[in-house]
């Protein structure tokens, strides 16, 4: 049989930092009343010359890179994005072709903040179902072109990013091999699909933050759990839970509720912001790039929000 595994990782951020002190001239707010109700202090923003798929491309680079791999080796790009502008040709094709891949096949998943878990969840079953053998899988958004900069509500939480992982096929058979992607947990709310919102004309990002913040605090942590039973991993056996980097008083409660009592959690979205689908393959690779997790270690990715939608699966660092 075949199983699959992440074989590198990858992380891009415009140059362009915003701090709370910037936005504070901005519209009405501070530095402390932004910290004290989302906990972020920075974020990078893209600027009117860097589309969504320039991003994507250059996280991408750096896991081909870390992979050892050429563009040539891929045969599926997966781009989780809600935020690209135009409809046709989709990023995944725009990225082939920024990174001169010759025939790979291209496709688009609009998941908003959850789309890098159901990408990658994709991939996992297309490379166990035989239909490619490397897969490029790309969390990339640029929410601060679909933010309402007068609102301080929402302007205040976004950034801009993508991070990449390189997902290749491994043999079941060999213990030296084993599966490094486990079996995925995923599912919506419909009924609460509007309480993120990306619409309009031009679109713009809006959300109930109260009611995303109680479903998330009381919801989440059984689904997390029961993502980590799929894997046959106990919570405590964590070595690092990455979860959808949207807010710290929804990440820290949510952390501790899993039970992941030994876990490194990722906050990365202190220096980042909501990145929406490029927050948790940014915020793992952060990780792995500064040694904090260690090869082969089990960690928990789980992503939440835009549509209400989740998906989550135990991964081993590359």
């Amino acid at each position: 049989m075949t199983g699959t595994r992440i074989a590198a990782l990858g992380h891009y951020q415009p140059a362009k930092v915003l701090t709370n002190h910037d936005l504070a001239k901005l519209v009405d707010t501070d530095d402390a009343w932004i910290t004290s109700r989302v906990g972020i202090r920075t974020r990078h923003v893209a600027g009117p010359d860097e589309p969504v798929d320039e991003l994507a491309a250059h996280a991408a680079g750096k896991a081909l890179a870390a992979a050892g791999l050429t563009p040539d080796d891929i045969d599926l790009v997966l781009v989780a994005t809600s935020t690209a502008i135009d409809r046709s040709p989709n990023t995944a094709a725009r990225v082939a072709n920024r990174l001169g891949m010759p025939s790979p096949a291209t496709m688009d998943l609009n998941v908003v903040c959850a789309g890098f878990t159901h990408a990658l969840a994709t991939a996992d079953h297309a490379v166990r179902a035989g239909g490619a053998r490397r897969v490029l899988v790309i969390g990339a958004d640029k929410m601060t072109e679909v933010c309402d900069w007068t609102d301080r509500t929402t302007c205040v939480l976004v950034g801009d990013g993508a991070g990449a992982a390189i997902v290749e096929a491994v043999d079941d058979a060999d213990p030296a091999d084993a599966p490094g992607i486990g079996p995925v947990l995923w599912g919506s709310v419909p009924e609460m699909g509007n309480a993120v919102r990306i619409e309009g004309t031009p679109p713009r990002f809006a959300q109930e933050g109260q009611s995303v913040y109680r479903w998330a605090t009381q919801q989440l942590p059984a689904l997390a759990r029961k993502t980590c039973e799929r894997s046959g991993i106990a919570p405590e056996e964590l070595a690092g839970v990455v979860l959808h980097q949207a807010n710290l008083r929804i990440i820290e409660p949510l952390a501790a509720k899993i039970g992941a009592v030994n876990a490194i959690v990722a906050r990365d979205v202190v220096d980042s912001g909501n990145t929406s689908a490029a927050s948790i393959p940014l915020a793992l690779a952060k990780l792995v790039e500064r040694g904090e997790l260690p090869s082969g270690a089990p960690v928990l990715l789980f992503g939440f929000g835009g549509n209400l939608s989740y998906a989550g699966q135990v991964i081993r660092v590359p």
